[in-house]
């Protein structure tokens, strides 16, 4: 079963004008502001993370939800999972108000925190998955079928009995989404999960991703700084900024608006005519950024089809290429880029 052919009329995330402010005193220096803040009379200071928030997630769909740093991704995501109380609005979550029925959504909910684990250090992941199998009180043998499921989709049986300090990153983290997903929640909370991992890792952990998706249905909800993780675990990007949501449609539109252009750096193994990659009359499909004795560094145009291998197979055709590196622009850009044009829309 496919993502396109999960059922439309049953939402999974519902909020409604959610909010969230922060207040703190703030009080003069010395004894006598001390007692003054005491008393009650310091200056408040009021601080809004989130601001109206209505979003709306349908059972089984992959949502990107991403901003900048201080943007209210995590207070958002801590008052969806029950741990912030809001100041004002509601949250719905798989039918239950998140801050009022916290334990019985636990229970539906999977997290992965790709800077936190939840696996113990000094065990192996197996022990841990018997020790969550316990807390989640799943039947013995629903626990057995599912870790076997689970180890065969995520490829992890050499790594079972081994302590989680001794493997390595992307090992862990695969460990970690079985974990996460051995109660077959409903909806999966992923946080930064492919931070620190590399390419090879950081696809294996994303096809799994998407194939859990597709095979039991599971809402999958996703904050990250990495554009690969949004181009290929999401299928709809929402962008907030300053507890503001600033655009809220599918990956092709955020792509296509947005992410039109990709990095390539090249190492040279000797010195080369440079010129050649911005010959006068001739139309490439790349901007010339940086050009060097041994290194090259070009802005393709994603809009234009072929252009990483129209650049790849000139830079291998003209110049003795050591090594070849391409880039997403950094979701920084991409969120700069959204808010400069929602400006400009607002101004006109």
């Amino acid at each position: 079963m496919t993502s396109s052919n999960h059922s439309t009329g049953d939402i999974a995330i519902r909020t409604y004008d959610l909010r969230k402010e922060f207040r703190r005193t703030l009080r003069p220096p010395g004894f006598a502001g001390l007692l003054r803040s005491l008393a009650g009379k310091g200056r408040v200071e009021v601080t809004t993370a989130v601001s109206g928030l209505n979003l709306e997630v349908r059972s089984g769909e992959r949502i990107a939800f991403i901003g900048p740093n201080g943007s209210g991704k995590s207070t958002t995501i801590k008052m969806l999972t029950g741990i912030l109380h809001p100041t004002g609005g509601d949250a719905s979550v798989l039918g239950y108000n998140p801050w009022k029925q916290r334990r019985l959504l636990a229970y539906r909910l999977g997290s992965v925190f790709g800077q936190k684990s939840q696996l113990w250090f000094h065990l192996p992941p197996v022990e841990t998955y018997y020790l969550l199998a316990k807390i989640f009180e799943l039947d013995e043998g629903f626990y057995r079928r599912r870790l076997a499921e689970l180890v065969e989709t995520f490829g992890i049986a050499p790594y079972l009995d081994t302590p989680v300090r001794k493997l390595s990153l992307g090992e862990r983290m695969r460990c970690e989404v079985v974990a996460s997903l051995l109660h077959r929640p409903s909806l999966l909370l992923l946080d930064e999960p492919t931070i620190g991992l590399d390419v090879i890792a950081k696809g294996k952990l994303r096809e799994h991703i998407r194939e859990t998706n597709e095979r039991e249905g599971t809402t999958i909800f996703i904050t990250s700084h990495d554009a690969g993780d949004v181009e290929t675990l999401a299928e709809r990007v929402v962008v907030i900024a300053e507890g503001e949501m600033i655009f809220d449609g599918p990956v092709e539109e955020l792509r296509r608006r947005f992410l039109t252009v990709k990095r390539l750096e090249a190492k040279l193994a000797e010195p080369g005519d440079v010129a050649l990659l911005s010959e006068s009359g001739v139309d490439r499909p790349w901007r010339v950024i940086s050009a060097g004795e041994f290194a090259v560094a070009l802005d393709l145009d994603s809009t234009r089809p072929g252009a990483a291998r129209d650049a790849i197979a000139f830079l291998t055709d003209s110049f003795s290429v050591e090594d070849i590196t391409i880039t997403e622009p950094p979701l920084e850009e991409v969120i700069r880029a959204i808010y400069m044009e929602r400006e400009r829309t607002a101004a006109s």
